[in-house]
C-alpha cells in the first residue's frame, strides 16, 4: 500500500491561486462529510471521541460548522447539490418529535455557539434554507433560535452568537425581543482595549480569538446589520487598526503564529483576511490582503491534516488529541472553513480581481503592546518573545500561553508527563525541578513590562522561589536572560525550538558544554548558554507533543542551580536549513549587560501586568 498526500488533506495539490481553486477547496473539504449524515440529516458524528457536551450537541457542530464555508460559497454562486439535505436537518433538528431533534436549550449551552451558523445561513441564503420549507418547520426552527436566545451566552465572544442568531431570525421576518441584542453589543464594546485590539470576554485574553472570532464577527455585522451605521463604521475602523498589527503573527509562506486554544480550527486563523473582503474594507490594498489570504491556505493545504478517509482531524499539523481542549469534538476542526467568507463576494470585487501581493515585514523587531509580545520575522517563519498570559483552566494552557517563545514554522509542544522532568520537551521554556521527577515553568506573572523591543516578567515557580527573566531579539536569535532567587538548590532543563526529526537517522546532533545543536535535511535548531555554565543536549522528544512535527529534536540546556542567586544567560534560534544558517549558527550574539536591562526598564517600561495577569484585572 502506497501513502496518498491527498487523502490526509483534502486540499493537497490544489494550487489556491484562484477563486475557482478556493471553490474548490470548500467542496472538497466538505466531500467527506456526507457518508456521515445522519438518516433524517440532522446529526454528523464523525467518530467516538468525546467533548464535554452531550452527543446531541456534538452531532449538531459537526452539522452546522461546514456552512461557515458552504454559505458564502453558495451566496458567491457557487454550485453545491446537497441544500435539500441541509433543509431536511434543519427541519428534523428542531422538531421536538424527530429522533434526530438536537435536544432544548436551558442555559448556557454548545448548541447556542452552532447556532450561529444556521442565523448567519438564514440572514445570507433565506431562498435555500428558509422559504422552502414547509409552514411547521419554519415555526420549529424559528421557534427553537429565539429560545436558545433567551439564555445567557459565555462572557465572551459567544455573545456575537446571539446577534449572529438575530440577523438570520430578522432577515426571514420572524419577531423578536431586540433589547439583548443592544445589551450584548454594548457588551461586546466593552472588551476593546485600544489599537484594535480586543479582549476574548471577562479576562484579558489575547489571543486568535480576536482576529478569527472579535473582529470576524464584528466585521459580518458591519457587512449585513441594518440601521446601525455607526456601530459598523467603528467595527471597520478598529478592524483597519488591527490589520497593521496583526500581520505580524504571519510568516511570509502563510503560516500563522501557533499560540493559544483552539489551534485545531486551523485555518479559521486566515478568516480575519477574508472577513476584511467581505466588509469591503480594504485596510491594506487589495493585493496584500489577497496574498495572507491564500498563502495563508496554501500553507495548510501541505500538511496532513486530516484521517484517512478525508475528514478534518482534531490536532494541528497531523491529528493529535495531546493538545485538544476539552470543547474539542470530532466536528469542531470544521470552524476552519470561517477562512471562505470571501467566496460571497462576486468574481469582480477587488479583492478578487487583485493581482496577489507578497508581505514586506522588514527585518526590524516588532513590539506590540497589547498582545504583549515582540515579533521577529525569519526566513520562513515569525517567532513571539513573548510576555507570558495565564491560562489554568484548559488543558495545557500554560504550554499554549505562557512560554517565553512562540513560532509559526516550529509551533510549540505539550508536555505529555508531568511526572517525567527528563523526558521534558520544554521548547521556550525554562523548566524547574527539586526532587528530579516533578517540574514547574512559568504558569503566570507577578509583573510584566514591555520597553522598546524588551520584555521584562517575575514569576513564582514555588512560593519561594522568585525568577526574573528578560527577553530580547537579536538578529536570528533571540535572547533569554534569568535571574533565579532560590532558598534550596535546583535543576534547570531550558530549551530552543523543536524541528521535525527524520525517521532515516540523517539528522546531526551536537551535545556539548554550553551548546546544543539539532540539524535536519530541512531545519537548524540552536541554543547556547552565553555564560557557558550548562550542558547541551539534543533531545529526541516524546512523539506527538509537537504540534506541527509528530517527532522532534528540541536543543536543551540543563545544569543544577545552587541555593542563593544564579543568573542564566541563553540564546537560541532556528532557521531553515541553508547558507545564512550556518552562517548564524557560528555567530551567536553576545550577552547582554544586565545593569543596562535594569536602566531600560526603570526609564521606558510599559506595565502589561494588567494585560497578561488576569487577578490585576
Amino acid at each position: 500500500m502506497t501513502y496518498d498526500p491527498a487523502s490526509a488533506n483534502p486540499l493537497f495539490g490544489n494550487p489556491l491561486q484562484t477563486r475557482d481553486d478556493v471553490e474548490k477547496g470548500v467542496r472538497d473539504l466538505f466531500a467527506p462529510l456526507l457518508p456521515y449524515f445522519s438518516e433524517g440529516g440532522a446529526r454528523v458524528r464523525l467518530d467516538g471521541a468525546g467533548a464535554h457536551f452531550d452527543r446531541a450537541a456534538a452531532d449538531l457542530e459537526g452539522f452546522a460548522r461546514p456552512l461557515w464555508g458552504l454559505t458564502p460559497l453558495a451566496a458567491g454562486g457557487g454550485d453545491f447539490d446537497h441544500w435539500a439535505l441541509y433543509r431536511q436537518g434543519l427541519a428534523n433538528g428542531t422538531d421536538p418529535n424527530h429522533p434526530e431533534y438536537w435536544g432544548m436549550v436551558n442555559g448556557t449551552d454548545q448548541r447556542q455557539v452552532e447556532l450561529a451558523a444556521i442565523g448567519f445561513t438564514m440572514r445570507m441564503l433565506p431562498h435555500l434554507v428558509w422559504e422552502p420549507l414547509s409552514g411547521q418547520a419554519k415555526d420549529n426552527l424559528a421557534a427553537y433560535l429565539k429560545h436558545a436566545r433567551k439564555f445567557d451566552f459565555a462572557d465572551n465572544n459567544w455573545k456575537f452568537f446571539r446577534i449572529l442568531i438575530d440577523l438570520g431570525l430578522e432577515e426571514c421576518g420572524v419577531e423578536f425581543d431586540r433589547s439583548p441584542t443592544e445589551k450584548y453589543l454594548e457588551e461586546l464594546d466593552g472588551f476593546y482595549l485600544g489599537d484594535g485590539w480586543y479582549r476574548d470576554g471577562n479576562i484579558r485574553r489575547i489571543d486568535h480569538y480576536i482576529p478569527f472570532a472579535m473582529h470576524y464577527y464584528g466585521l459580518i455585522y458591519a457587512r449585513l446589520a441594518t440601521g446601525d451605521d455607526a456601530r459598523a463604521e467603528k467595527f471597520k475602523e478598529r478592524a483597519r487598526l488591527f490589520a497593521k498589527d496583526i500581520r505580524h503573527w504571519f510568516d511570509e509562506d502563510g503560516g500563522t503564529l501557533a499560540f493559544g486554544r483552539s489551534l485545531t480550527y486551523r485555518f479559521a486563523c486566515g478568516g480575519f483576511w477574508g472577513a476584511l473582503a467581505f466588509a469591503n474594507l480594504e485596510a491594506m490594498p487589495w493585493g496584500v490582503i489577497k496574498g495572507h489570504f491564500l498563502r495563508h491556505l496554501r500553507w495548510w493545504s501541505k500538511l496532513p491534516i486530516a484521517h484517512g478517509n478525508g475528514v478534518l482531524s482534531i490536532g494541528y499539523g497531523y491529528p493529535n488529541l495531546f493538545m485538544s481542549e476539552s470543547y474539542n469534538s470530532a466536528g469542531s476542526p470544521y470552524w476552519a472553513l470561517k477562512a471562505f467568507l470571501p467566496l460571497a463576494l462576486p468574481a469582480d470585487h477587488p479583492f478578487w480581481t487583485a493581482e496577489e501581493l507578497p508581505a514586506d515585514f522588514g527585518t526590524e523587531p516588532v513590539p506590540l503592546k497589547h498582545p504583549g509580545m515582540v515579533m521577529q520575522h525569519t526566513a520562513g517563519n515569525v517567532v513571539a518573545l513573548a510576555g507570558g498570559q495565564q491560562n489554568w483552566q484548559m488543558r495545557h494552557g500554560t504550554e499554549k500561553y505562557a512560554k517565553f517563545v512562540y513560532s509559526s514554522r516550529y509551533a510549540f509542544s505539550v508536555e505529555v508527563d508531568e511526572r517525567a522532568y527528563h523526558s521534558g520537551a520544554f521548547d521556550g521554556t525554562l523548566a524547574l525541578s527539586d526532587d528530579g521527577r516533578h517540574y514547574r515553568v512559568r504558569e503566570t506573572n507577578e509583573t510584566a513590562q514591555i520597553a522598546e523591543n524588551t520584555l521584562f516578567a517575575r514569576w513564582k515557580p514555588w512560593s519561594d522561589v522568585s525568577v526574573e527573566t528578560w527577553l530580547l531579539p537579536s538578529g536570528d536569535w533571540h535572547i533569554r536572560v534569568h535571574r533565579i532567587e532560590t532558598p534550596r538548590a535546583l535543576h534547570g532543563t531550558e530549551g530552543g525550538f523543536a524541528i521535525a526529526r527524520a525517521d532515516s537517522n540523517t539528522d546531526t546532533y551536537i551535545d556539548e558544554k554550553g551548546r546544543a545543536v539539532a540539524q535536519s535535511q530541512t531545519d537548524v535548531s540552536a541554543i547556547v548558554d552565553l555564560g557557558g555554565q550548562r550542558e547541551g543536549r539534543a533531545f529526541r522528544a516524546l512523539p506527538n507533543t509537537n504540534l506541527i512535527a509528530s517527532k522532534t529534536i528540541v536543543p536543551q540546556l540543563r545544569g543544577d542551580i545552587p541555593a542563593g542567586t544564579t543568573i542564566l544567560v541563553t540564546a537560541a534560534m532556528a532557521l531553515p536549513a541553508s547558507a545564512d544558517a550556518e552562517a548564524a549558527l557560528g555567530n551567536p550574539p553576545q550577552a547582554p549587560d544586565l545593569a543596562e536591562l535594569d536602566a531600560l526598564f526603570a526609564r521606558a517600561g510599559v506595565d502589561v501586568s494588567a494585560i497578561l495577569v488576569p487577578e490585576r484585572f
